[in-house]
C-alpha cells in the first residue's frame, strides 16, 4: 500500500498534544491528520480472536460514541481493533489508528482498505519509520502510545495474557480512566476483562457510561448525535430512559437521590441515563445535584 507518510517530530506545531506526557515523546509517521479536536479521545481495544458479541459491542460504543464527536483510538488489530474503528466510520465520525509497524506495511494485511478509510476521516499514526515489519516487540510500544493519545481506554474482551491489558496497564500509570465491558464467566476470552473489573476498572454497558466518568471540561465537550439513538417524540415505550425522563418535570427540578428511589433502578445505572439524557437534549442539571426535564421548545423541537 502507498501512503503519504509525513514525518512529525515533538516539537512541531502539529504534534499530538496528548503525547506530550511520554518521556520522551516520540517522533511519528502519519498518514492523514491528528486535528485539535482528537484530543477528545477514547480508546477501545480488545482481543484479536473476538467473539460475535464483543464484536458487536466494540462496534457499537465505537459508532455511539464517534457520533457525539469522541476520536475513537484504537490498534489497527484483527477482531476488536477493527471493529472499533469501523464503528466509528460508521458513525460519520473520527478514528485514529496507531499500528506496530510502518506505515508501508498496512497489518493486518486485509486492512487495506481500512487503512485508506481511517487516513481520510483520522489518523494512520506510529513511531516507527517506513520498513518496519510488525515484529513482536513493537506492539508493547504501539500500546503505551495508544494508552497516552486518549482520555480513557476500553477493553472490549481479552484473555488472561492478553497485550490489551498492557495497554489497560498503560493507561493507569498515564492517569487516564480504564474501563471493561463483562462477558460470560465461561469465556476464557472474558477472563481478562474481569480480572480489570475486580482490579478496580469501571464497568460499562454502554457509551453514557463513559462519558460520565470523563473529567468534567471533556464531558462538556460531547455534544448531542447528530441523528439521535432517541426518536424525536419520545424514547422506546417501557425503557428505562423514558422511566426517568417521564419522572422528571419541566417546572420543579428533582434532586438526584429523589430521582433514584421514584424510578426503582440502581444509583449508577440512573446516573448514565441522565448523562444521556442531558447530551440529547432532554435533561439539564441544576445546581445541587437537581435535574429538570427540558421541554420541546428548550430542545429547538
Amino acid at each position: 500500500m502507498t501512503v503519504d507518510a509525513t514525518p512529525v517530530q515533538p516539537h512541531d506545531p502539529d504534534y499530538p498534544a496528548m503525547l506530550a506526557v511520554l518521556k520522551p515523546a516520540p517522533p511519528l509517521w502519519i498518514s492523514g491528520a491528528v486535528q485539535a479536536d482528537d484530543a477528545l479521545a477514547v480508546a477501545i481495544v480488545g482481543a484479536r480472536r473476538a467473539s460475535p458479541y464483543g464484536m458487536e459491542v466494540a462496534e457499537r460504543l465505537a459508532s455511539d460514541l464517534a457520533a457525539r464527536g469522541v476520536t475513537i483510538v484504537s490498534g489497527f488489530a484483527r477482531g476488536i481493533d477493527t471493529a472499533a474503528h469501523r464503528g466509528a466510520l460508521q458513525a460519520g465520525g473520527r478514528t485514529i489508528a496507531v499500528l506496530g509497524c510502518g506505515l508501508d506495511r498496512v497489518y493486518p494485511p486485509e486492512n487495506v482498505r481500512l487503512a485508506r478509510d481511517v487516513a481520510a476521516h483520522g489518523a494512520l499514526l506510529t513511531q516507527f519509520s517506513p520498513g518496519t515489519p510488525p515484529l513482536p516487540y513493537n506492539f508493547p510500544t504501539r500500546n503505551r502510545t495508544l494508552a497516552a493519545l486518549a482520555l480513557a481506554v476500553v477493553v472490549v474482551e481479552a484473555e488472561e495474557r492478553s497485550g490489551s491489558l498492557i495497554t489497560a496497564g498503560f493507561a493507569g500509570d498515564l492517569g487516564r480512566e480504564v474501563f471493561a465491558v463483562p462477558g460470560r464467566i465461561t469465556s476464557p476470552g472474558s477472563a481478562g476483562t474481569h480480572k480489570l473489573l475486580r482490579d478496580g476498572a469501571t464497568l460499562v454497558e454502554r457509551w453514557s457510561d463513559v462519558v460520565q466518568e470523563l473529567p468534567e471540561p471533556w464531558r462538556r465537550r460531547v455534544r448531542a448525535a447528530a441523528v439521535s439513538s432517541m426518536a424525536p417524540d419520545g424514547l422506546a415505550a417501557g425503557s428505562d430512559e423514558a422511566r426517568v425522563l417521564g419522572l422528571l418535570s419541566v417546572d420543579e427540578a428533582q434532586h438526584i437521590e429523589r430521582l433514584i428511589a421514584r424510578a426503582g433502578i440502581e444509583a449508577a445505572r440512573v446516573g448514565a441515563m441522565l448523562t444521556a439524557l442531558e447530551l440529547d437534549g432532554r435533561a439539564r442539571q441544576l445546581a445541587g445535584q437537581r435535574w429538570i426535564a427540558l421541554g420541546a421548545r428548550s430542545r429547538g423541537v
